[in-house]
């Protein structure tokens, strides 16, 4: 898996390059070098306003408040640094953020709040791609491979996020265990607590129907606030589009980047969206590389940003945390 993760690395590099080279690469270079400080601002400005609505939705996500807001945001931070870096099909920030929060909480209370914000986020996703759908309908785009490429990919996620949730109804762990075992694995240690994550996910949503609402909530409000950068972007970048639009564009880059989690960042194959979803509203492809890449030079920062703040906190004393 590493090395097909790493063989479409590659391949979206290679692929990011040729969209660069065939697509007026002086246009490209004069419009992200026009931004000058106003790159600063798409940086900036409404990523901090999604990361903290994403953090209050994964911090609906336990069972009860349980960890201080801003931990959760240092380690929302440093979580998807590692899933935007590392190839494990951006499962491996997951897995750090269960690490980090083992300082607050036991291992099972942390699995099952990094499970429900990863399905909470995909719900808000798929919601968000709806409204995506339903704007480019009204918008006058009935008959379009655009919008028939977002109703396909709308039916892939709802299919996948059917199969995820009943798989957690059903007992998320249990099979995994019991299969590692069939090929020599024996995770002994953590046999109670995968059984406690399957018992608490359960709880959770038959249980918390108002923590859940909330995380979803939150995530979704995040997802309209990426249509708020994708509007800024495109205006700083000289291209005056309306909110509709920004919608359109936004909604089938999210599309497109959950279908092609497998590669690391959706390198190539974000920005090959881009610039099918920029021909098809009328719009330069040339501009939609300069918009990939100016949300690139964004996304570097924060990855920056995420590992130092790994670095700061995983030597942290730990706190006597016992499972319950």
């Amino acid at each position: 898996m590493k090395l097909l993760r790493v063989l479409l690395l590659v391949l979206g590099v290679v692929f990011l390059g040729v969209l660069v080279a065939t697509n007026d690469p002086a246009a490209i270079l004069a419009a992200i070098t026009g931004l000058s400080w106003r790159l600063a601002v798409v940086a900036v400005f409404p990523f901090v306003l999604v990361t903290t609505f994403d953090t209050l939705g994964w911090r609906y996500a336990f069972l009860r408040d349980r960890v201080p807001f801003r931990r959760l945001l240092a380690m929302r931070i440093a979580g998807e640094a590692f899933n935007l870096t590392t190839p494990t099909a951006s499962l491996g920030g997951e897995a750090i953020k269960a690490w980090l929060l083992r300082r607050h909480v036991s291992l099972d209370e942390a699995v099952l709040s990094v499970v429900v914000a990863k399905t909470t986020i995909t719900l808000a996703q798929g919601l968000f791609l709806l409204l995506g759908v339903v704007v480019a309908w009204m918008a006058g785009l009935p008959n379009s491979s655009l919008l028939h490429g977002m109703m396909w990919l709308l039916t892939l996620e709802v299919l996948a996020l059917v199969g995820f949730v009943v798989a957690q109804m059903r007992g998320l762990f249990g099979p995994v265990q019991r299969w590692l075992a069939r090929i020599g694995l024996r995770l002994a240690r953590h046999t109670e607590t995968g059984a406690r994550v399957d018992r608490g996910l359960v709880r959770f949503y038959r249980e918390e129907p108002r923590r859940l609402m909330l995380s979803i909530a939150f995530h979704f409000v995040a997802w309209l606030l990426g249509v708020v950068e994708a509007f800024l972007a495109l205006r700083f970048l000289g291209v005056p589009v309306s909110l509709t639009t920004a919608t359109i564009i936004e909604a089938f880059g999210t599309a497109v980047r959950f279908a092609t989690f497998l590669v690391p960042a959706s390198v190539g194959a974000q920005e090959g969206g881009y610039v099918v979803t920029f021909v098809a509203l009328g719009l330069p492809a040339s501009t939609a590389v300069a918009f990939g890449l100016a949300r690139r030079a964004r996304e570097i920062l924060w990855i920056v940003v995420g590992f130092v703040i790994f670095a700061l906190v995983r030597d942290h004393p730990r706190p006597d945390v016992r499972d319950r």
